[in-house]
Order: C-alpha cells, then structure tokens, then sequence
C-alpha cells in the first residue's frame, strides 16, 4: 500500500516538454547538428529534469494540444495587435489614454492555469498582471488605455483563460 506522502522517485522521462525545450535551445545556441551538439543536447534533456525534479511540479499528462495550438496563434496575434495599438497611442495624437485597474476573477483555482494566464496578460502590450489575488479568486490586471472595463474582462477570459481551461482539462471528472 502507498501513501501520497511518499518521495516520488524522478523518472528519465517526466518532463518531456522540458527535455525538448532544452534540447532544442542547447541545438539552437550551438548553431549545429553535429554529433558532439546533439549528444550534449540529449545529455542535458535527460540530466536536468531528472536532477531538478523537486523542484518541478508532476509534468501535466493528457494536454489538449490542438487548444494549445489554436491558444498560440491566439497569442501571438494579440501581441502583435497589441504592440500596434499601444505604438499609437505613446506616438500618437490620440485622446488621453484611460489606464485602469481590472480584477479579472478566476474560473479555478488551478495554478499553472492561473500562472499561464497572468503570463499571457502580461506578454500581451498595454496589460499588466500585477498580482494572483487566491483570497479573492483574482487576478489583478492594469490595463494601459480601457474604456470599457467589463468588455476587456471577458475578452482577457474568453481568448485566454478559457482555452487554458480546456487545455489542461480543468473542470473534466477526475481533474481539479
């Protein structure tokens, strides 16, 4: 019989996406492909989750990777909409912008949803998460220009909160 409190023992594999990350990155900065760069890059997929594993919380299992992908593009255009939108308002002639703060409430109480979530907020130019509020159930998001404060809530929650949700299928039996 095993207890929830038992030292979980790290694996070779447990963190597949950090493996590759760094194994990509060791490849990219090395600028090669050859066989001493690669055997450095595998080396260092293996090594460093396995020896970083307390610090690392259980890699998720059973992504919803085409959410992932459409959640990406979604990001990406956002930035670069964003950028746009707050390169004409600093150079612009545009009215004065109307800066607020936004308590975004939050669907769970999932942390790598929430902390994605705030990453994606403060990536995206003109908004900032500034802190995740548990006691609340907030997060607390300064907004550059906002007119409508309830418009930028629930569009920040339908383009990012939502999909994250179906991402790392919170909400599904057997999940929290």
């Amino acid at each position: 019989m095993s207890t929830d409190t038992a030292p979980r023992r790290p694996g070779w594999f447990d963190h597949p996406v950090l493996s590759a990350l760094l194994a990509g990155s060791w490849l990219a900065l090395s600028r090669s492909v050859e066989p001493v760069h690669l055997l450095s890059a595998a080396l260092l997929a293996l090594i460093v989750p396995r020896l970083l594993h307390r610090f690392l919380a259980p890699a998720s299992r059973g992504l919803h990777w085409p959410t992932v992908g459409r959640l990406l593009i979604v990001v990406i255009y956002d930035i670069v909409k964003s950028n746009l939108i707050v390169a004409r308002i600093v150079l612009g002639s545009m009215d004065k912008p109307q800066p607020a703060w936004l308590p975004v409430p939050l669907a769970s109480s999932h942390e790598r949803v929430n902390a994605i979530f705030a990453s994606i907020i403060t990536t995206t130019p003109g908004t900032v998460s500034a802190t995740i509020d548990e006691a609340r159930g907030v997060i607390w998001v300064h907004a550059l220009d906002c007119s409508d404060h309830q418009a930028t809530i629930d569009d920040m929650k339908a383009r990012y909160e939502a999909p994250l949700l179906t991402i790392f299928r919170v909400g599904e039996e057997g999940q929290a």
